[in-house]
């Protein structure tokens, strides 16, 4: 098939692409485009000989409007990642889970804070639940990486459906009953209308004082105002954040400076694994799309994933 790469041209997912017999071929040209952009870079109009887009990122409530348009105006598919990078954001979440739980951040750059460092300490193994919000792809890899810590796992779906090594399972209609019963939170549900602050003030003082709070979905699953307040005045111990709200998190914001908040640029999948990885995907999509089938990781426009 003939495909276009826009805006940027990944070498890494091209040279796939092309050894699989593909095209790399002018936009007007091509029967499906992988977009690795903004949304202000997305061609528009898209050409009508456009099938399908590929997208390299899992979650796509950035280009939701645009998935929205363009599916209404002219049927075109789109793919997301789903699946994709679900053991390198899994590991990612344990290390940010660790270095909250071992006060990491608290030993700055003397050795003389071992002692505050000891008294914020606290070990996955030692009795523990952790409770996966949103245990997809992601949250089952993980659920599996955690199985050598031993913690129990309470995982909540949009369904309730069971999830393979979670002790219980729970609808996030009923995700109430989870806050005041786990130590700590991981967020992985996609960012919809009814996940937008997912995490708030209310949902915090429901927690254990000593709950920490991970956030590898998106930043706006957690009110931020709220978390800064919760860290601020004990009512939970810790957070570990890959994704922020607003992103980047500007410089000289209070969380920066909180002991007890970890924060990585959003790197749980750094960028050069996207580029590796998103040139097989993008195979499976192109043949899936010329038998006339389901795309593996179509996403539903309606739903937002």
């Amino acid at each position: 098939m003939r495909y276009a790469i826009l805006p940027h041209p990944w070498t890494e997912t091209t040279s796939v692409l092309d050894a699989a017999g593909h095209t790399q071929v002018p936009l007007d040209e091509a029967e499906f485009l992988v977009f690795n952009g903004a949304p202000g870079e997305f061609p528009d109009p898209l050409p009508e000989s456009i099938g399908f887009v590929q997208v390299p990122f899992a979650g796509v409530d950035h280009v939701l409007d645009l998935i929205r348009k363009t599916h209404a105006e002219t049927g075109v598919r789109w793919s997301n990642a789903a699946g994709l990078y679900d053991s390198t954001v899994a590991e990612s979440t344990i290390a940010l889970l660790l270095a909250q739980l071992h006060a990491h951040k608290r030993v700055g750059t003397s050795w003389d804070n071992r002692d505050e460092v000891e008294a914020h300490t606290s070990f996955l193994f030692e009795d523990r639940t952790v409770a996966i919000i949103g245990a997809g792809g992601i949250g089952t890899k993980l659920i599996e990486m955690l199985s050598g810590f031993g913690p129990r796992i309470i995982a909540v779906t949009r369904s309730g459906r069971p999830v393979a090594g979670a002790d219980e399972t729970h609808p996030v209609s009923e995700v109430e009953k989870v806050w005041p019963n786990a130590d700590y939170f991981v967020f992985l549900t996609p960012l919809t209308d009814e996940t937008y602050h997912l995490g708030n003030a209310e949902v915090f003082a429901a927690m254990p004082s000593h709950a920490v709070v991970i956030n590898v979905g998106r930043g706006p699953l957690i009110d931020t105002a709220a978390l800064v307040e919760a860290l601020s005045n004990g009512e939970i111990a810790g957070a570990g954040l890959d994704v922020t709200d607003p992103e980047p998190l500007p410089d000289g914001h209070p969380l920066w400076e909180m002991p007890n908040c970890i924060i990585t640029p959003h790197v749980a999948n750094p960028p050069y694994s996207v580029r590796k990885r998103i040139g097989e995907h993008t195979l499976k999509a192109a043949e899936a799309f010329a038998a006339d089938k389901p795309l593996p990781t179509e996403v539903n426009a309606e739903a937002g994933y």
